[in-house]
């Protein structure tokens, strides 16, 4: 009997993304799938999301590897509808390869998990281990969406097939990263983590004996062979396009930018062309708040964070300096002022730099931003933020303080206008009323676009924040 196979391809993930890398896949060739079940995860420029699929069925081919960018409209996977496996002894013959084959993969992911492929693997996705994300060549993807289109099956009595089938164990390293192979003989290395390992140690798999089980090559396999120490690159040649490689020096990787990276690196790029930025700043004592803290939880609750005190702070002066929260039109000869703000905080994550906002932030209370801000940082740290929450900012709060430093130069976060950083609050000595005491001191500083205001309107947005910061209780009845 023939299957009806049906194809699902990326669809349109929003925002305008042309493009999504593969993390990882929740399935393999052989599993019955149901309809808006998650199948894979895929990473695009604003966070890590699940993929599911419009289709119930057995899957019968994945298309790309963990790390391959797939363009939307690509062929993702493709499902046998209502099918189910066959009972005779080959399907259950293929069962318990597919078992023996997942078992050895979940003890490498075990291997991995104990070793520094945390590094590599850990983007803080729930309950999988997260493979390491490569692009590779046009022709490398295509060669591997081509062998996955090989391994569709046309029938119920043999398509339940391993997930080895997707990526076979002894097929030729032809992947991003492989280590080159010396005549036809097979290598049993199933991850690209370890290909990629050797590469960087100059090492040929092919010499390498494996001891995992079926002779599968593991970590220790290669770090053994090198000697329990990296060594350098075989090769140190430039590649075409790049710099030359400094004198005394060898290259020992290269890693593309991720989808964030690039987005990132995109927006930054933009600020620092466009935005004819000026900055200010001040020190501030702020002894009075950091002692007042404590005594605003009620009960066994905990006080609000210092960043949610100093964004309340900040909501209130932009009340005063709406300018600050305002955007430049299309034109770049207008400026358009909006009803609310929606502040933007800035979250250093694994994956990089991220500015999730809080919407109409101007509404809520040291208690309603203070849940907020915890609740957006997990999620944002999960790479699990919702797109929504990463456009649409008026202006940004950065607390580089949390990371241990005093002061920074900030880029402002295009479109908007002003970005106000703070320092971390430290001792230091201060002279109050004639005489030195330690006091704890932080500093601000406000980054902001010259074409939509002056020094003095600045300073004065500035100054409205240091002095709440300085005297809380004069904003108590607004907090």
């Amino acid at each position: 009997m023939t299957l009806q196979t049906q194809q699902f391809r990326l669809p349109d993930l929003g925002e305008g993304l042309t493009e999504a890398a593969l993390v990882q896949w929740l399935v393999t060739v052989g599993d019955l799938v149901t309809v808006d079940q998650a199948i894979a995860e895929v990473e695009t420029a604003k966070s890590i999301v699940e993929l599911p699929t419009p289709f119930a069925g057995l899957i019968t081919a994945l298309h790309g590897t963990p790390g391959d960018l797939i363009p939307v409209g690509d062929l993702v996977l493709e499902v046998a509808a209502d099918a189910v496996p066959s009972e005779d002894s080959s399907a259950s013959a293929d069962m318990t390869a597919g078992a023996e084959d997942t078992t050895e993969i979940e003890t490498y992911r075990e291997e991995e998990r104990a070793g520094s492929g945390n590094v590599l693997i850990g983007y803080g996705t729930s309950g999988h281990s997260t493979p390491a994300r490569r692009r590779r060549s046009a022709r490398a993807a295509a060669t591997s969406r081509s062998a996955a289109t090989t391994t569709a099956v046309p029938a119920v009595a043999s398509a339940v097939v391993p997930a080895a089938a997707v990526v076979p164990a002894t097929a030729p390293a032809t992947t991003a990263g492989a280590a080159p192979q010396s005549g036809a003989h097979a290598v049993a290395v199933r991850s690209p983590l370890i290909r990629r390992l050797a590469r960087d140690l100059g090492l040929d798999v092919t010499t390498i004996t494996g001891t995992g089980p079926g002779g599968v090559i593991t970590r220790a396999d290669v770090v053994g062979a090198a000697g329990g120490a990296p060594a350098a690159v075989a090769s140190t040649a430039a590649v075409p396009g790049s710099a030359a490689v400094p004198d005394g020096l060898q290259i020992v990787g290269r890693e593309p930018f991720s989808m964030l990276r690039r987005a990132v690196s995109a927006k930054m790029s933009a600020s620092r062309a466009e935005i004819p930025e000026a900055t200010v700043w001040v020190d501030v004592d702020a002894t009075m708040l950091w002692e007042l803290r404590p005594q605003m939880a009620r009960g066994d609750e905990r006080p609000p964070s210092l960043t949610a005190l100093v964004a309340r702070f900040v909501l209130l002066a932009l009340a005063e300096y709406p300018l600050l929260a305002a955007q430049l039109g299309p034109s770049r000869d207008e400026l358009i002022t909006f009803d609310g703000i929606n502040l933007g905080i800035a979250a250093d994550t694994d994956r990089g730099l991220m500015v999730p906002h809080i919407p109409r932030a101007d509404a809520l209370s040291v208690r309603e931003l203070d849940a907020q801000l915890r609740a957006l940082t997990e999620t944002a740290r999960a790479g699990r933020t919702a797109p929504e929450r990463l456009r649409g900012s008026t202006f940004t709060l950065n607390n580089y303080g949390s990371l241990g430093v005093d002061g920074s130069a900030a880029i402002i976060n295009h479109p908007e206008v002003a970005i106000l950083g703070i320092g971390r609050m430290i001792e230091k000595p201060w002279v109050v009323d004639g005489a030195i005491v330690p006091r704890r001191i932080a500093q601000l500083s406000l980054v902001f676009d010259h074409r939509v205001c002056d020094g003095g309107y600045a300073a004065g947005f500035l100054r409205h924040v240091a002095g709440s910061i300085e005297n809380p209780l004069s904003q108590f009845a607004q907090l």
